[in-house]
């Protein structure tokens, strides 16, 4: 009973893992991380600056995208620290709290995105089917409330799934399988029955990114609807072509996060090394992408970046 009792309390250390089987070539492999968290933390906050400091930019569609950038940074901050840790210190070791605390900003930040790109297939939905109401519906009053209500909504589905792993006994191995904490991986250490936590994690996914998920397609129908109600080809071309960008961050946040959901489930099969390489691509994707796309696709953010990389070269 003291064995258990101890290992219910905030002195216990867990044992974060990097590549398995690769861990002679962790200096090397954190050479591509590095690149990719370098990408993601100056490409967000490259349109973060330029959305604030540019007065057209101050429109519905910018200020969610500029939410999706704030998100992607914490995602990306979240993750950081352990993961270059371990790539470039060997510093596995992670106190009880400091693990749950990492936990719940990595889903907290997920569940946020998820809830930013639903909101900005409403954007769309609403530029596309009621383009003259389209700034009277979406508000600064408006968008700050859908932002409020983001956060509210994240804190209160995740805060009793972290609440219960810390009744949890944990007399097993502490090794976990990531380099960074995951709800299931924590879960599944402990030695007490865990089918509340289990449920209670699976209701915050179904109730996020599943519910999100259904209403995003669900947007893009009524999009597709309405665009095929427009007469002219010229008109339905530049409907669409709107909404490429937010196609692409979606596909970019939600296939990592279902094949991660999957492997978890079913791939007890897969190498290890492919758990780690999805589960880092879930985190890393669309930070990384999701500057990249708004870049490419959109005419006005990829000029205000080089505004603001070459102000000089812009006057002209």
């Amino acid at each position: 009973m003291s064995t258990v009792q101890n290992t219910t309390t905030s002195s216990i250390i867990f044992l974060l893992t990097g590549v398995p089987g690769l861990e002679a070539f962790h200096t090397w492999i954190s050479i591509p991380f590095c690149c990719l968290y370098v990408t993601a933390l100056s490409g967000n906050s490259l349109i973060l600056f330029a959305i604030v400091t540019q007065p057209s930019f101050h429109e519905p569609m910018y200020h969610f995208l500029s939410m999706l950038s704030t998100t992607d940074l914490g995602l990306s901050i979240s993750t950081l620290v352990t993961m270059l840790g371990i790539f470039w210190f060997n510093a596995r070791e992670i106190s009880f709290n400091a693990c749950l605390s990492q936990m719940f900003f990595i889903q907290l930040f997920t569940v946020m995105e998820s809830s930013v790109l639903l909101a900005m297939a409403f954007d769309r939905f609403v530029a596309i089917s009621n383009p003259l109401r389209y700034g009277s519906i979406l508000t600064d009053i408006k968008i700050a409330q859908i932002g409020v209500g983001i956060i509210t909504r994240g804190t209160l589905i995740l805060t009793p799934m972290v609440v219960l792993l810390k009744r949890l006994s944990y007399c097993r191995s502490h090794v976990l399988h990531h380099s960074y904490c995951f709800h299931p991986d924590v879960m599944k250490l402990s030695c007490t029955d865990t089918r509340i936590n289990s449920a209670v994690g699976l209701t915050a996914l179904v109730t996020t990114a599943g519910v999100d998920s259904i209403f995003i397609l669900l947007s893009y129908l009524l999009i597709i609807k309405t665009v095929l109600s427009i007469a002219s080809p010229e008109e339905r071309k530049k409907a669409f072509s709107t909404c490429i960008s937010h196609i692409g961050a979606v596909a970019i946040f939600y296939i990592p996060l279902i094949s991660l959901s999957f492997v978890h489930r079913f791939g007890q099969w897969a190498p290890p090394y492919v758990h780690t390489l999805i589960a880092n691509a879930y985190l890393l994707l669309p930070p990384v992408m999701n500057p990249i796309i708004y870049s490419v696709k959109t005419k006005q953010i990829r000029r205000a970046v080089l505004k603001v990389l070459h102000p000089s070269a812009t006057k002209n």
